[in-house]
């Protein structure tokens, strides 16, 4: 849902406490609920950063072999190593994003996606839509 296009920022952040704070004053989080999702951030960040520095181990082993004696099978493995990392580093942003979506209630979902296209049309410079809380 409206999640996915703050998922990146969160896999990423070091601040996640800072995040949860502001979700819960946009959508107003319980503390039981800002609590609950500071709990997933922590238990997949950990996770998701680790396969990322791996991630760019690798392409820059690959940068690497650029040269005029280039290993063609050295190249191919870990582009392959480079495209399971990708994946899985996919696949653990989509779990946290789908644990993360599941603590909100409906109403909570629904003021989220209405910010985030309000905050989407703000950014492609056009005017909100109608019933989209202003900035």
């Amino acid at each position: 849902m409206a999640m996915g296009l703050a998922a990146p920022t969160w896999a990423q952040s070091q601040q996640q406490p800072d995040q949860v704070d502001r979700l819960a004053q946009m959508v107003g989080l319980s503390d039981e609920q800002q609590s609950e999702i500071r709990g997933i951030l922590e238990e997949l960040q950990g996770e998701i950063q680790s396969l990322q520095m791996e991630a760019r181990s690798l392409q820059q082993q690959l940068q690497d072999e650029i040269k005029p004696d280039y290993d063609e099978a050295s190249i191919r493995e870990q582009a392959s190593k480079l495209g399971e990392l990708s994946g899985e580093i996919s696949a653990l942003s989509t779990l946290m994003q789908a644990r993360v979506d599941s603590v909100f209630t409906q109403e909570q979902r629904d003021e989220l996606d209405r910010r985030m296209r309000a905050m989407q049309q703000q950014m492609q410079g056009q005017p909100p839509q109608p019933g989209a809380p202003a900035q």
